[in-house]
């Protein structure tokens, strides 16, 4: 079985066939860059969300100092979701976010009032 195992893998590299990442919350700790803003996501337990991660805007043209995350965040397939705060109006989204590299998360969700956006995270190295 093991041989098995080992040889599907190999023709899985060899074939190009794509990889899932397979992301937990403790890989959004870090910063971020999205457009104008620098945000810090880091364990915490002061969070009144519940979530155990908080993600302070730290740099921005407005909204330095926001929490970001509003709402717990509950695994959902390859994805989290929960209610976080855009950097740049403060308005709350029901928001989708997926790790799709090691560097980059997506997110995407809509308001209550359904407007809708999307952006991609990149880790400031």
């Amino acid at each position: 079985m093991r041989k098995t195992l080992i040889a599907a893998l190999g023709v899985a590299v060899l074939s190009g066939a794509p990889f899932t990442f397979a992301a937990g919350m403790d890989d959004m700790v870090g910063k971020w860059k999205w457009t104008d803003f620098t945000i810090d996501v880091s364990k915490c337990a002061d969070n009144p969300s519940g979530a155990g991660l908080c993600a302070k805007v730290t740099a921005g043209p407005k909204n330095v100092g926001m929490e970001m995350i509003r709402s717990k965040l509950e695994a959902q397939g390859d994805a989290f979701v929960g209610k976080i705060a855009h950097p740049l109006n403060g308005e709350i989204y029901n928001t989708k976010l997926k790790l799709t590299n090691a560097d980059t998360w997506t997110m995407d969700g809509c308001t209550d009032a359904n407007v809708c956006a999307k952006g991609d995270f990149a880790r400031i190295k």
